[in-house]
């Protein structure tokens, strides 16, 4: 569905239209969420006492040799088992058997090498979300890394750029400091393997943001928040249909819309507390869930203060200006930076970050214990970065993508433009340097995301964009029967590319699809 600018109110009319076609099957799943799209799968463990484990941060991964302005690291993805729950022992899958993985830091400009070899019983694929990287190193669904136990031929590897034990993502690193993070991207099964625990962190800085005064060192705090639930015997519990992620992928019968978890994870920990000097401390908050929205509010807000999140990056790195807020929602897979300042709170006081879209265990995220009064010497400047906007005039083209719930053959799944995902089909092939408006509908919650570029966000609906929407983006948090226009110009590399809902399961179930740029 294309055409140029001209047609937009034409294209607007098809995908509203479409929308509505769609509405029969979203019910058939019986989903009845309001904040998130998704089931709540409950563990069948008691769950573990909130605020009595510290927090820990996963480690930076050391390269194996830097030279010539190339850094290289080495991963190995296998089984693990970890203390989540105190008293049991959880099987992961881990980069280099820890949950999250390490954290990579990279700098711009320096070529990053990352040799993955995978010990896991399945084929695996590596994406760096918010990565802008060649085709070959994005992590398409079917380039995967097979075992180094040998087989796993099948169906599911659809003809992709298949390696045998290792593979070697190269990353150019040239693009804006920000937080990505990096996860298994198999086709049909990325939702488990997440689940698993396939996913980890990888900054990037650059010479903009380290010239700015904000909190650094240990006061630079990583959030990656999770929901997870746990099976009898101390398991992650996950209803896949074919429980060793060899052949049948998908979930069983209700859990179609989405996997919600009881327990609320931050960086592999239950609901963990962190002690903190009374200074600002820079969070930078990822919401790494499979299907699961939130609603993060400091509880108490300091005396006086009504907006205590000091937001100064996005998805793509640095916002023009610092912009405050009452509360952050978070979707799948998004990221925002923040700074709080706990110099507002006394000594010994205890503040949690608590989430509004939550109910019963899944409303409390973290604890802070303002510990001691500290020297501080940051601050958050007026202005932190140029962002050139794209403007409506320049776009050469105009799309509609209509993200929805539909039949495919016998069953249900997750559509764009009615299409379930082909590695052959192509829904826009933009020449490199286009910039194109793309129109956005949603049945339900869908974080959709983009690989290769970052977009800015128009309007949502016949509104301004919204209070988290500043900035470049990579994800966007689509609510339900709610349109949205973005804007991106294609470029950095040629090649075919993904774009899908980050709601894994509806990944999982078919709502993705390609563009190539030429």
């Amino acid at each position: 569905m294309s055409g140029r600018v001209s047609r937009r109110s034409l294209l607007l009319g098809t995908g509203a239209a479409a929308l509505t076609i769609g509405g029969s099957a979203v019910l058939a799943f019986g989903f009845r969420g309001t904040t998130s799209t998704g089931t709540l799968l409950r563990s069948q463990v008691p769950l573990p006492e909130a605020f009595r484990k510290p927090l820990t941060v996963p480690p930076v991964l050391k390269p194996t040799s830097s030279a010539g302005g190339t850094d290289t690291y080495e991963i190995t993805q296998r089984e693990a088992t970890a203390e989540i729950i105190d008293g049991l022992r959880t099987p992961i899958w881990g980069y280099d058997g820890i949950f999250p993985g390490p954290t990579l830091v990279t700098r711009r400009g320096r070529r990053t090498v990352v040799r993955h070899r995978n010990e896991l019983p399945v084929p695996t694929v590596v994406h760096l979300h918010g990565g802008r990287n060649a085709q070959r190193h994005d992590g398409y669904p079917t380039d995967q890394i097979l075992p180094t136990s040998g087989g796993h031929m099948s169906a599911h590897h659809g003809g992709g750029d298949v390696s045998h034990g290792t593979r070697t993502y190269e990353y150019d690193t040239d693009q804006r400091a920000a937080t990505l993070w990096y996860h298994d991207h198999r086709m049909d099964f990325t939702g488990p393997s997440v689940w698993r625990g396939l996913a980890g962190l990888h900054l990037i800085t650059d010479d903009e943001e380290r010239a700015l005064p904000l909190p650094d060192g240990d006061r630079d705090l990583p959030l990656v928040i999770m929901d997870r639930s746990f099976a009898a015997d101390g398991g992650l519990r996950y209803p896949s249909v074919d429980k060793d992620l060899d052949k049948t992928p998908g979930v069983t019968s209700g859990y179609e819309a989405g996997v919600l978890g009881d327990v609320v994870l931050v960086n592999g920990t239950p609901w963990p507390y962190k002690e903190v000097d009374a200074v600002r401390h820079r969070l930078r908050l990822l919401n790494a869930s499979n299907a699961r929205r939130y609603r993060l509010r400091l509880d108490p807000a300091p005396d006086g203060v009504h907006e205590p999140f000091v937001q100064v990056a996005s998805d793509g790195g640095l916002l023009a200006r610092p912009l405050t807020h009452p509360y952050l929602d978070l979707a799948s897979a998004e990221r925002q930076e923040v700074v709080v300042d706990f110099s507002r709170y006394r000594v010994g006081q205890k503040v949690r970050l608590v989430n509004d879209f939550g109910e019963g265990s899944t409303r409390q995220v973290m604890e802070f214990r303002i510990a001691r009064k500290a020297k501080d010497d940051s601050h958050v400047p007026r202005t932190l970065s140029v962002i050139e906007p794209l403007a409506p005039g320049r776009a050469v083209r105009e799309r509609d993508m209509v993200f929805q719930s539909r039949s495919i053959g016998d069953k249900y799944g997750w559509t764009i433009n009615g299409e379930p995902f082909s590695v052959d089909h192509v829904h826009a092939a933009p020449r490199l340097g286009d910039i194109e408006i793309w129109n956005l509908y949603a049945d339900f919650h869908h974080p959709i995301h983009l690989h290769l570029v970052h977009f800015q966000v128009l309007n949502r609906g016949t509104k301004e964009p919204g209070r988290f929407d500043h900035g470049w983006k990579d994800t966007l948090d689509l609510r339900p029967a709610e349109q949205a226009r973005i804007i991106t110009r294609f470029d950095g590399h040629r090649g075919k590319y993904v774009f899908h809902c980050h709601n894994l399961e509806h990944e999982d179930m078919m709502m993705m699809g390609n563009f190539e740029v030429r």
